[in-house]
């Protein structure tokens, strides 16, 4: 099995929820590693003071500054996360989500071709490039046609076939992962972190009534302790030119996600439907075919689903 070292990683996005995670879990897994960050927005800037991190306020979309901090890097490794990843806000905003999911992306790539280095990229893309799927197409696989049906999923489709043609064309090394519905307690707008932060809300007589959009879609569920394990294995293990699902073990729906997580809190819980969380069309089956990264990889997730629930709570409380 392949097992890559690395000296220096770049994190896109790195002050975001998936980037400020990403850096802490690769500091635990290599000693020695270096991480460079680019960030736009202060996020979680504060949580990333570290000695072997370098952070640099950039924005991607800016070709020449791109391509001069790349020059200057010289990565071995980097992990592209850096996104506007709201899905229900991309409605809203269609042309800036689209504009500059496509441009960070498209601008990297080719800062790395024109400079002629030879990093590992992994692109981080997602689940649902997928769209709508039918019950008879699930467990979802990579080779599964994909067909977005947000301004969000568009610009990650856009992403995800623009990494695929400078793979084929160019040569660049490019992984691509897949990574279907994750616990993030650092990204609010998840319908999990949302939950979670409005019991505790409740829970603190700050509110007295939790609201969320619709709760028929059915998931798979991971934690963020594995996702980004997996996105570490993904850069050790994977094979250059694969595109790769990730996912937990546990299929639930999004109503019944939220009937455990009300089990879990310190005061009864009511709940009601707010329209203005209802996206104007939304995926339903987001069920996962891992086979391929495990066979590659061997990730297994380890973190349980009640365990990860507690995690969750236990970090909103916190805040």
């Amino acid at each position: 099995m392949i097992n890559r070292k690395f000296k220096k990683c770049l994190i896109t996005g790195i002050t975001g929820s998936g980037g400020s995670y990403l850096a802490e879990h690769v500091l635990s897994k290599d000693s020695k590693i270096k991480i460079f960050g680019i960030y736009r927005s202060i996020g979680n800037k504060n949580l990333l003071k570290n000695k072997r991190i370098k952070l640099i306020k950039s924005d991607l979309c800016n070709f020449s500054k791109t391509e001069k901090i790349i020059k200057k890097i010289n990565p071995d490794l980097i992990f592209h996360l850096a996104s506007s990843a709201n899905v229900r806000e991309s409605f809203d905003f269609p042309k800036k989500t689209i504009e500059n999911n496509n441009a960070i992306t498209l601008n990297l790539l080719e800062a790395v071709r024109r400079n002629k280095i030879n990093p590992l990229i992994i692109i981080c893309s997602t689940s649902e490039v997928y769209g709508k799927v039918n019950k008879k197409d699930t467990p979802i696989k990579e080779t599964k046609n994909i067909s977005p049906v947000n301004p969000y999923s568009a610009s990650k489709a856009f992403q995800d076939l623009v990494s695929q043609s400078y793979f084929k064309s160019y040569g660049l090394k490019i992984i691509i992962t897949r990574m279907f519905s994750y616990i993030n307690p650092r990204k609010s707008y998840l319908f999990q972190t949302a939950f979670a932060k409005q019991i505790v809300e409740i829970e603190r007589g700050k509110k007295k009534i939790l609201t969320h959009g619709n709760l028929n879609s059915v998931r798979n569920i991971i934690d963020i302790s594995d996702a980004m394990e997996a996105y570490w294995l993904t850069a050790k293990r994977g094979k250059v030119g694969e595109i790769y699902n990730i996912s937990g073990k546990k299929v639930i729906s999004v109503r019944n996600y939220l009937k455990e997580l009300k089990k879990l809190s310190k005061v009864k819980i009511k709940s009601k439907i707010d329209n203005r969380l209802l996206r104007p069309v939304d995926v339903t089956l987001q069920i996962a075919d891992t086979t391929k990264f495990i066979r590659d990889t061997n990730w297994s997730p380890k973190i349980s689903f009640k365990e990860s629930m507690l995690k969750l709570l236990k970090e909103c409380r916190k805040s």
